[in-house]
């Protein structure tokens, strides 16, 4: 293992509550099969940072599980009924987690709830969330085979863009579920979605029809379905994107 390898391996750990490693025995000792008991973790936060290392995050230690659809729910159930950011003040109805399959090679990620999942708490669930389920199965896939989620986990009011301290505060949510799910492929659904995992200024008609390294998957940047209601011309775009993720899926 090289000292890259070692770095992400440190960091994921820390990502997923894991704050040190002891030599007392008892450190590796399994409690009741769903977290190992650590006599020296507590809940205080950890310092650690996004993908690109540019950001620095706190997280609080959560419990090690053993399957990914055990520790989602786990993220889950500490997220909780969130109050970290000011969006839980500005009348979202509740925080949408996510949806999908814990084991899924292909995840979209959006930018953050509208109206209908706000009020639902499954993302992508209006008319755009109908044109995405008719992409998936263009390139012969289920809703329930992929994963679905948000760089935000409430709606900000009237659909305004997120500002950059929701951001900060949620985005680590985000790199919990891909580090737990680690897809093959993530398709990052319109300019705000790839611009924020990507950390990028550049707009989606340059950033889309290429292919990137993320988090030990290739991401995709491709138009949002809302855009596409708007701009029907650009589904032949999509189309050609889709098509890639489909060749990407198919390889070992």
């Amino acid at each position: 293992m090289d000292r890259n390898q070692l770095a992400e391996h440190l960091r994921f750990a820390a990502e997923l509550g894991v704050d040190g490693v002891s030599r007392d025995p008892a450190w590796r000792r399994k409690g009741d099969g769903s977290h190992f008991e650590n006599p020296d973790s507590s809940s205080k936060p950890l310092k650690t940072k996004d993908t690109l290392g540019q950001v620095d995050v706190e997280m609080t230690p959560v419990p090690f599980f053993r399957e990914p659809a055990e520790a989602l729910a786990g993220v889950k159930a500490f997220i909780g009924e969130c109050t970290r950011c000011k969006l839980s003040g500005l009348g979202r109805t509740q925080v949408v987690f996510g949806v999908g399959n814990p084991n899924a090679d292909l995840m979209f990620v959006g930018e953050a709830p509208g109206a209908d999942e706000d009020v639902q708490g499954v993302p992508f669930v209006g008319r755009a969330g109908q044109l995405l389920t008719k992409i998936i199965e263009a390139i012969g896939l289920k809703r329930e085979d992929v994963y679905i989620a948000n760089v935000i986990k409430c709606r900000p009011p009237q659909n305004r863009n997120p500002e950059s301290d929701e951001i900060e505060t949620c985005e680590p949510f985000l790199f919990q579920q891909i580090d737990l799910i680690k897809p093959k492929v993530i398709v990052t659904l319109g300019k705000f979605a790839a611009q924020c995992l990507l950390r990028s200024e550049e707009p989606i008609s340059r950033l889309r029809g290429r292919l990137f390294d993320y988090r030990g998957a290739k991401l995709i940047p491709t138009f949002h379905p809302a855009y596409l209601l708007r701009n029907p011309a650009s589904k032949r775009e999509v189309w050609e994107d889709m098509k890639l993720v489909k060749k990407l899926l198919s390889q070992k």
